[in-house]
């Protein structure tokens, strides 16, 4: 394996569009997105979308690739991504991925898959209208009928991991409780993140979320619902769209919004975090040492 890749993840609010692009200027390389809110078109504001300013000239995939009215799984995202990735290994160049989306950095580093078939919408709805004919006890039925193993490690009440199950057994015709959970990489591979003091980090998480409300988020989406994004889409389902869409129809003050965003953002971190302390070959660097000069030192030190 001796292609590699270089890895830039981590909590939201921490650097990573800004150290991912000193590193693929120093390095002449591309960046692959891996943030499963900036592949949607027109959700710019609320998913701190990097500007053309900000990308200083270097080219970044997976940015804007979805109408935000399609649903989009990480099977989906690997099958568009993985291409890019082996294409700039072919130019000579180390790809750069970037992005705090875990499930997704995972599916182009390791041999395996969460749910490795695409998201079918029609068989969705139809389980869907199921559960709401039948009830969730004959759905979990169902499951245990196809997928015994994973009916086993689900729960009746956890109605939208069973319809996953179903779908991908579905899609696929291979149950999911067959698909290995193990680690095996495909690159060689180094991955860092900014380390941030908690405190630090939830301040920056702050003033990211009243830069959003002074930049337009509200407006922004109610331009997409004028256009007829649905509030059910996946996409609305993202952090700060939702909490916006929520309070539009009980007419909360934007401050409320904005607190509101502000918590469930710092959820979100702190999940990101306890995610990627399990991630091989990782390493928290101290925002003063996070530069690219400091990523070049370690990666010569690993050859």
């Amino acid at each position: 394996m001796s292609q590699k890749v270089l890895v830039i993840c981590g909590p939201t609010a921490s650097g990573k569009t800004r150290l991912a692009v000193d590193c693929a200027l120093k390095f002449n390389t591309e960046i692959i997105s891996a943030d499963s809110q900036l592949i949607y078109k027109g959700l710019t504001i609320g998913t701190a979308k990097p500007s053309e300013e900000e990308m200083r000239g270097v080219k970044h995939h997976m940015i804007d690739v979805v109408e935000p009215t399609e649903s989009f799984s990480v099977s989906d995202y690997s099958k568009m991504a993985l291409p890019v990735l082996e294409s700039l290994h072919l130019q000579g160049k180390m790809p750069i991925i970037c992005g705090g989306t875990g499930f997704y950095i995972n599916s182009l580093l390791f041999d395996f898959g969460y749910g490795n078939a695409a998201a079918d919408e029609s068989i969705r709805e139809k389980y869907a209208e199921f559960l709401k004919k039948n009830g969730k006890d004959m759905l979990f039925k169902r499951l245990k009928e196809v997928d015994p193993e994973t009916a086993e490690k689900l729960h009746p009440n956890d109605t939208k991991r069973v319809i996953r199950a179903l779908e991908i057994y579905e899609v696929s015709g291979n149950k999911k409780s067959a698909q290995t959970d193990e680690l095996t990489p495909k690159y060689e591979f180094l991955a860092v993140a900014i380390n941030y003091p908690r405190e630090e980090l939830y301040n920056r998480i702050d003033n990211r979320v009243d830069e959003m409300f002074n930049a337009g988020l509200v407006e922004e989406v109610q331009r997409l619902l004028k256009y007829g994004v649905d509030i059910n889409c996946q996409s609305m389902q993202a952090i700060g769209y939702k909490e916006v869409v929520s309070g539009l129809n009980n007419s909360d003050l934007q401050s409320t919004m904005s607190d509101i965003i502000k918590k469930n953002t710092r959820h979100y971190a702190k999940r990101q975090i306890t995610f990627f302390k399990k991630m091989p070959n990782l390493m928290w660097l101290d925002p003063k040492d996070a530069t690219a000069e400091k990523v070049a030192e370690i990666l010569n030190e690993l050859n």
